[in-house]
């Protein structure tokens, strides 16, 4: 890593664990992010903190 440059990482899916398009630093906090993945053509529901990513069960509700 280059000097004065924050470490990165990609976001994986948390169905198929593909590679997302997003990107996160450390000090990046998600709340109820809708996080989609190319690959599986899957939308979950994330939160994120300190490069720990949470997955958020959708709401009963909201299911035709």
């Amino acid at each position: 890593m280059k000097d004065g440059e924050e470490e990165k990482r990609w976001v994986l899916c948390p169905w198929c664990g593909a590679k997302t398009r997003l990107q996160i630093l450390r000090k990046t906090e998600l709340v109820t992010f809708p996080l989609f993945c190319p690959k599986c053509r899957h939308e979950s529901i994330i939160n994120a903190k300190n490069f720990i990513i949470e997955t958020k069960q959708p709401d009963a509700k909201t299911q035709c």
